[in-house]
Formats: C-alpha cells, sequence, structure tokens
C-alpha cells in the first residue's frame, strides 16, 4: 500500500457509559493497550446515541481531531459509518481496525481487522456461526459447550465448579487468597440436572494439570442431592485419583451432604468457602 498515514480505529460497548462508543488514535500500528496506559490523551473518543446512531459530525470531529484534512475527511466519515452499520448488523461486541491506513491518494482502508461477535446473538447469524474452526479452541471448551457449560481454562491447579458466575468468581478469588491457583472457571448453572454436573466433573479431571478439585454450590434452584449424585456418578466413571474438596450450602444440603458421607469416596468435606479453598490448598501441597 502506498501508505502516509496509519490510524487505530475502533468500536465497543463502553460500559461506564453503558453506550457504543467510537475510539480512534493517531497511534495506528501500535498495541492500543500500550497509548492508553502512556498516552491517553491520544485516544479520541465519541459516545453513539443507540436511537440516532453515529453522527456524521461525529466521525468528522474524529477526523479533526486526527489531523486529517480534505478528502480524507469525507473518506474516514464514511468507512466509520460502514464500520458502525457492520457492528449492529453483526451484533459484535468490538471491531477494531488497526491500523487504519490513509493513502497518499487520500483513500482509507482497512489494513487489519479484529471483530469479536456476541456468542448470545449467534443464533440470528448463521453465516458467522458456520465460521467456527473448532481445532482453534480448547478441546475442554468445546466439550463445554456441548452441555451448555460457561467454561473458560486457565494455567493453575486447583478445578472449580460452582454454579453462578459471581460465586464463582468469588471462588477463583478466595482460592488465590489461600495461596493457591484456580484451574478453570466453570460455572454449571442455577438449572444442571445430573447429566450436566457429571459432565463437568469429567472436564475438570480430564485437565492434567488440576491436582485438586473444590466444588463450592449454593442451593437455591439447583438443589444439593442433585449435585452430589452427578459428583459421586462422575468420580465414579472416572476413577477419582485427586483430592476432592465439597462445600455445599442451600437447598436440601442435609440430603447432599448425606450422598456424599455414604457414597465411600475420599471425599474432604468444608464448612464454608474460606474452609475450602485453604483444604484445597492444603491438599495441594500435601500431594506435591
Amino acid at each position: 500500500m502506498d501508505i502516509a498515514r496509519e490510524l487505530y480505529l475502533g468500536l465497543t460497548l463502553d460500559r461506564a457509559t453503558g453506550r457504543n462508543t467510537v475510539m480512534a488514535s493517531s497511534e495506528g500500528g501500535v498495541e492500543i493497550g500500550e497509548v492508553a496506559a502512556q498516552h491517553p490523551e491520544k485516544i479520541l473518543r465519541e459516545t453513539i446515541e443507540p436511537v440516532v446512531g453515529l453522527g456524521g459530525y461525529q466521525a468528522r470531529d474524529l477526523a479533526f481531531g486526527l489531523g486529517l484534512s480534505g478528502p480524507a475527511v469525507n473518506a474516514f466519515a464514511k468507512f466509520s459509518a460502514a464500520m458502525y452499520r457492520a457492528y449492529e448488523a453483526t451484533d459484535a461486541s468490538i471491531v477494531e481496525i488497526n491500523p487504519l491506513v490513509v493513502t497518499k491518494q487520500n483513500e482509507v482502508l482497512a489494513l487489519d481487522a479484529k471483530i469479536n461477535f456476541d456468542d448470545n446473538a449467534l443464533f440470528r447469524h448463521k453465516e458467522i456461526a458456520a465460521l467456527r474452526d473448532p481445532d482453534e479452541e480448547d478441546p475442554r471448551e468445546q466439550m463445554a459447550k456441548q452441555y451448555d457449560l460457561n467454561y473458560i481454562a486457565l494455567d493453575g491447579n486447583i478445578g472449580c465448579m460452582v454454579n453462578g458466575a459471581g460465586l464463582a468468581m468469588a471462588t477463583m478469588d478466595i482460592i488465590k487468597s489461600a495461596g493457591g491457583t484456580p484451574a478453570n472457571f466453570l460455572d454449571v448453572g442455577g438449572g444442571a440436572d445430573e447429566e450436566k454436573v457429571t459432565a463437568a466433573f469429567k472436564l475438570l479431571l480430564s485437565d492434567s494439570q488440576v491436582k485438586a478439585v473444590l466444588v463450592n454450590i449454593f442451593g437455591g434452584i439447583m438443589k444439593c442431592d442433585i449435585i452430589a449424585a452427578g459428583i459421586i456418578a462422575a468420580a465414579k466413571q472416572v476413577h477419582l485419583n485427586v483430592p476432592l474438596v465439597v462445600r455445599l450450602e442451600g437447598t436440601n444440603v442435609e440430603q447432599g451432604k448425606a450422598l456424599l458421607r455414604n457414597s465411600g469416596l475420599p471425599i474432604i468435606p468444608a464448612d464454608d468457602l474460606g474452609d475450602a479453598a485453604r483444604k484445597a490448598v492444603a491438599a495441594v501441597k500435601k500431594a506435591a
């Protein structure tokens, strides 16, 4: 390309304002995180009102802020409007053009691009879903999708199975504060059945880095005896060979604890979340 300048242009939801926001910078071709950290004044922003959309005056303001002039201003404004339409039409969560180049002929062109799509909207975009390449994904994350589990692999050694995203985050934090490292984020959801819990347990144990498993369940919609039955079934199927710490609380908790006590499995019971995290960390150290 006959490049005169390299710029950055991005569009995503700003959770602080609750509005989609266009970001532009004269520092194209550079990692935008570095620019934000070292030169925050070089990142220009325009907040988009959802009823109105990206205004032409907003795109021109960004162009002028980037130091563009002449035909490049209108070319940039046209490009920005097209990017916003693509973002909306595809239910994207982020669109990044880096670098966005201005040629010596005053053309504005995307030299590279990154688009993330909202998984929850893919049912509306079968043509996008068809582009998925399973070979680029963690096999465990693929298995999790089959059972509608929220799973993200991490680099620790304590496997976590929790119901509820907030409780899962708190569980990981408390493991860290107890001196351990979580091996994953795994939320089985509020309405999981025995089959789903069994699949989740197998998923955890398929990770060779896992040296202990911490199950932390607060039974509301999810009943503790269902969780307990799933844990027992899965542990017997996969021949449990790592320490298992279980903390149950909530609906049918006594029935759940009784099932675990009478299972014949070497389960370490915990009274509360802090106790569970400390016991899981101690179990890993003992095993090591």
